[in-house]
């Protein structure tokens, strides 16, 4: 489950920076506040910040681990004050929202934001959401067999041209890494 949340939060970064790709950036130096609310909406509706929400939780765990391996005998002062501390420290989760919406509302007009909003309202915006982690899962595979491929192509290549030019053979046995030779063809 926190693999496909994962998964679900970088397509919808990937969908974001493919945006960027061909979006104008906004030059204004002011951002109005209905510009922000756009690039919040935006955000909300790619999930494009739920990944932080555990960032508190882990640190306030990573703490606790580190201060109580030190000091056994406070674990349960260690583990309260940490909580306190920790629940404090919530309130400050909103200034990393204003700054990824500062950072959308710099590169995306407002009506680009809306845009983008209404996208991932639809079913079709839905759709990408939820089969991200497919997605993205299947251009790795892809990926990795395309390079494999090439890996091997290039050593057989190079091994060739050099055999003709230095009159060596097998110049390049083993020097494709990562199994090339048992992998898929370049055009895969």
């Amino acid at each position: 489950m926190i693999l496909a949340n994962k998964s679900r939060r970088l397509a919808a970064v990937v969908g974001a920076i493919a945006m960027l790709a061909v979006a104008q950036p906004v030059l204004a130096q002011e951002i109005s506040e209905s510009h922000v609310a756009a690039a919040r909406a935006a955000i909300s509706a790619m999930r494009t910040t739920n990944e932080f929400d555990a960032i508190l939780p882990q640190t306030a765990l990573g703490v606790k681990n580190e201060l109580i391996q030190q000091n056994p005998n406070l674990e349960s002062d260690i583990n309260s004050v940490v909580d306190e501390t920790a629940i404090s420290l919530a309130a400050r989760r909103g200034d990393l929202e204003r700054e990824v919406a500062l950072i959308y509302a710099r590169i995306f007009s407002e009506a680009e934001l809306k845009d983008i909003s209404a996208f991932y309202a639809t079913p079709t915006g839905q759709k990408v959401m939820d089969n991200a982690p497919i997605v993205l899962r299947e251009i790795r595979q892809a990926a990795e067999i395309w390079g494999r491929g090439i890996a091997r192509d290039m050593t057989q290549q190079v091994g060739e041209k050099l055999e003709e030019r230095v009159g060596i053979e097998r110049v390049t046995e083993g020097a494709a890494t990562g199994g090339a030779a048992t992998g898929g063809t370049a055009d895969q």
